[in-house]
């Protein structure tokens, strides 16, 4: 089963790291990444600018606005999809991730692909 493993955090806080303390979590993220991508687990993965950078359409008056759509205390910085065989083998990978990148959350949602896309 696919998930796409939703990453929370204090985006002021995460962002405000000095480049060698990015380094530092990216490189534990990294030993984790290898070890799930060697499996054939660990697809895509992305990190988002910050909500600063996001423009949102709200549907139901066609408004545009500057910045996320709603106010919460942590933001949705990134993303993984995986393949796993259970829940449980995906909360493993969410774990691993907590272990080496602690403070925030990690949701897991199922997910079906309905348009491929370009490759």
């Amino acid at each position: 089963m696919k998930y796409a493993l939703l990453c929370y955090n204090d985006e002021a806080a995460v962002f405000s790291w000095t480049k060698e303390e990015d380094d530092a979590v990216m490189a534990r993220l990294n030993v984790v990444h290898e070890k799930w991508e060697k499996a054939g687990k660990l697809k895509p993965s992305i990190r988002l600018l910050p909500t600063s950078a996001a423009t949102t359409l709200r549907k139901k008056d066609n408004e545009v606005l500057d910045g996320p759509y709603a106010e919460t205390k942590e933001q949705l910085l990134g993303f993984y999809i995986i393949e796993v065989e259970s829940l449980e083998e995906g909360l493993q990978f969410a774990r691993e991730l907590t272990a080496a990148n602690p403070g925030g959350a990690y949701e897991l949602r199922p997910i079906m692909i309905y348009n491929e896309g370009a490759r």
